[in-house]
């Protein structure tokens, strides 16, 4: 795959790889995107990326990965929350689909709450991105995905690339997450929710604000499941004394049993190690602002830094990539 654009380009080397035919995932600041051509491409907003020379944001360059055509040309269309369950039933009996979804819309909901009972998942493979903005725009820009070959910018849909491979391939995904349990409490909630007032503390029903306010919890670290020994994280994204609410980055679920995570050294910056370069890797918003990953590199993947990971799940915290493999 070395041979593929996988690395940061100015907007008008994209386009050259557009009116070229390719196949492409790109990231970037919207006003970028809306300057490229229609094409085979899928597109969605964020300017912070792992760039080969380290960690930066930047409004004037986009992330470009070209996606191999191996079994005829890949399927590119829009879900919402309407036909969304049936995103990995429509992909390939054999590839992997793409997706990116824009951040707290009706779609990223959903998503991050009833994917584990989507019809094929983790029977046929899906990964990609939770599209953001310039944390100097949250809250006043909304994000955007784009599907290129009608060039339409949308908050509410998800978009998908269904990509189809040859029977002598096949697609992996990995995580690789620094942060693991701690040997603290079980957490259990009664609700499956971005947000929790109330949570079973060592089977008690406690305040959860005020469960972390008094143990004065450092909120970097997220809460922690244990999914067959895969960590899977869910971050905080505040707490509300006052209101009594705990908000998070991702749902927790009302039958998972979770822990605070295990202090861990922010200062270092840690990334996967790999043989071979991927097809494609993503890395979280969060790992970039808590690690000051500006100007630091975190290993050789390279790619966004979003508002949340995909690996068939909604993750958090997280360095996600896709690989193609020989079968």
């Amino acid at each position: 795959m070395s041979t593929l654009a996988n690395h940061l380009m100015t907007v008008d080397e994209a386009a050259a790889l557009i009116a070229a035919g390719h196949f492409l995932m790109l990231a970037g600041d919207e006003a970028l995107l809306r300057r490229l051509p229609a094409g085979n491409w899928i597109g969605g907003t964020i300017p912070y990326f792992m760039g080969e020379h380290g960690g930066l944001a930047s409004r004037a360059l986009l992330f470009v990965t070209e996606i191999p055509v191996t079994a005829g040309a890949p399927e590119i269309r829009f879900y919402d929350i309407t036909n969304l369950e049936h995103v990995c039933e429509d992909g390939p009996a054999n590839g992997y689909s793409l997706i990116i979804i824009p951040a707290f819309s009706g779609t990223h909901s959903l998503y991050a709450r009833k994917a584990p009972s989507f019809a094929d998942m983790f029977i046929k493979p899906v990964v990609g991105w939770i599209a953001g903005s310039h944390l100097d725009d949250f809250g006043k820009v909304a994000p955007l995905v784009v599907n290129g070959l009608e060039r339409a910018f949308d908050g509410e849909r998800a978009v998908v690339m269904h990509v189809p491979l040859p029977e002598s391939a096949f697609a992996r995904i990995e995580i690789f997450n620094t942060l693991g349990q701690g040997d603290g409490d079980s957490l259990r909630f009664p609700e499956t929710g971005f947000s929790a007032h109330r949570c079973l503390v060592n089977g008690v029903d406690t305040d959860f604000a005020a469960y972390l306010e008094a143990r004065q919890a450092d909120v970097r670290l997220p809460l922690v499941a244990d999914y067959g020994g895969a960590s899977i994280n869910v971050s905080i994204k505040g707490v509300d004394s006052i209101a009594g609410r705990v908000d998070f980055y991702a749902p927790v679920f009302d039958d998972v049993e979770y822990r605070l995570a295990a202090p861990v050294d922010f200062n270092l910056a840690q990334g996967a190690e790999v043989e071979a370069l991927p097809l494609w890797s993503c890395n979280c918003i969060l790992n970039y602002l808590y690690c000051g990953l500006e100007g630091r590199t975190t290993g050789a993947l390279t790619g966004p830094m979003t508002f949340g990971e995909i690996a068939y799940l909604l993750l958090n915290q997280t360095q996600v990539y896709l690989s193609i493999e020989q079968a």
